[in-house]
């Protein structure tokens, strides 16, 4: 009934934690000097992996590519601070308010599609 829906949000999910918890450690040493902060990169994988399993006629394309998707952790040198640390709070907290508006989003999702479901059981 669900398809792709559940294994997808799941890999949506796993990401939005993990970049969330770089975002709280970022913020924890934005008074650390040299801190080079770190970054999580999923979405365009993704997108591109989805992208590349629609056009197959393979039905196990698209399980495939959502199972092998994963988020990349990685970090940049650059910094326009004396300290050398390159975490700017304002940015870390806009993406972090981001990740929890996209977390919500998928949870209620979910949530919407397992009462469509118990509806169809129930015959309502």
């Amino acid at each position: 009934m669900f398809g792709n829906t559940i294994s997808m949000a799941e890999k949506a999910l796993s990401y939005l934690y993990k970049k969330e918890e770089v975002l709280m450690n970022n913020m924890a040493n934005v008074s650390t000097p040299g801190f080079k902060r770190t970054d999580v990169s999923f979405e365009e994988e993704f997108r591109s992996k989805l992208i590349e399993a629609s056009g197959s006629k393979s039905s196990r394309a698209m399980p495939d590519a959502i199972a092998e998707s994963n988020y990349t952790l990685y970090s940049r040198d650059d910094s326009a601070r004396v300290d050398e640390n390159n975490v700017n709070m304002d940015v870390e907290q806009t993406e972090f308010a981001r990740s929890g508006l996209q977390y919500q989003y998928l949870m209620q999702s979910v949530n919407m599609d397992f009462k469509l479901l118990q509806t169809a059981i129930k015959g309502q």
